[in-house]
């Protein structure tokens, strides 16, 4: 699989570590056949209010990116344990309904969510910078696991609207990056998106009666004994 790629960008130092490794990104996926569009927010003073009836051409525009796309790539510094208030504003404006969600099953009329909403298809990838230590973010950690602080954009954003999201990318000890260490972070990045296009997303559970009730509540027999956000991925089933 070599598409077309959308790299959104939401960090607002041209100069950051984040910039570069947009750049560098981006030229990897290049070279790999990739034809790869950005969005790079604080560059394009996106306006992250949003507005009823908003018909207005920057989010048609971002719409057409996305339409387009195969793979999103969404890349910001961790803030807050969330992602920067513009790349919030973009979800808001531009995941609107109609287009990401809320849309229907032309057979049953139920709003198609959770892996099958109106961007189904399209592989997703988060890459987070972060100044935590990486046990931090870890299984153990005290800021908690990452796939779990990710889970609003992971499951009930990118997952929501169809999306098939990829364990998250994460740069850990990012204020710490130099000249010395900054080809190591180089490289796992270029690693990473080398095999963008194989990678087994994870394994979220489709809302489905097999798997929930009309509550949308697990069934007790589904992931049995496991609780939070694991029991909704296929591994625990």
């Amino acid at each position: 699989m070599r598409g077309n790629a959308l790299w959104v960008l939401a960090h607002p130092d041209q100069s950051s570590l984040s910039s570069h490794l947009r750049n560098v990104g981006i030229a990897a996926l290049r070279e790999k056949g990739w034809r790869v569009v950005e969005s790079d927010l604080y560059r394009m003073r996106w306006d992250p209010l949003l507005v009823t009836d908003d018909g207005s051409a920057d989010v048609r525009a971002e719409q057409r990116k996305l339409a387009d796309a195969d793979l999103v790539i969404l890349q910001f510094p961790l803030w807050w344990y969330g992602v920067p208030a513009i790349l919030k504003g973009w979800f808001d404006r531009v995941f609107e309904s109609g287009f990401a969600y809320d849309v229907p099953d032309p057979e049953t009329g139920r709003f198609l969510k959770y892996g099958r909403g109106g961007l189904i298809g399209k592989r997703a990838l988060v890459v987070v910078t972060a100044g935590d230590r990486h046990a931090s973010l870890g299984p153990r950690g005290i800021s908690g696991h990452i796939d779990d602080v990710l889970w609003p954009i992971l499951h009930g954003t990118l997952w929501y609207t169809g999306m098939q999201p990829l364990r998250p990318h994460l740069i850990t000890e990012a204020d710490d990056v130099d000249q010395q260490t900054v080809g190591s972070v180089e490289r796992s990045l270029i690693d990473r998106l080398d095999h963008v296009a194989e990678e087994e997303p994870i394994s979220y559970l489709p809302m489905e009666d097999e798997f929930y009730d009309h509550s949308i509540r697990l069934h007790d027999h589904i992931s049995p004994g496991v609780e939070g956000n694991a029991a909704h991925q296929h591994c625990a089933v």
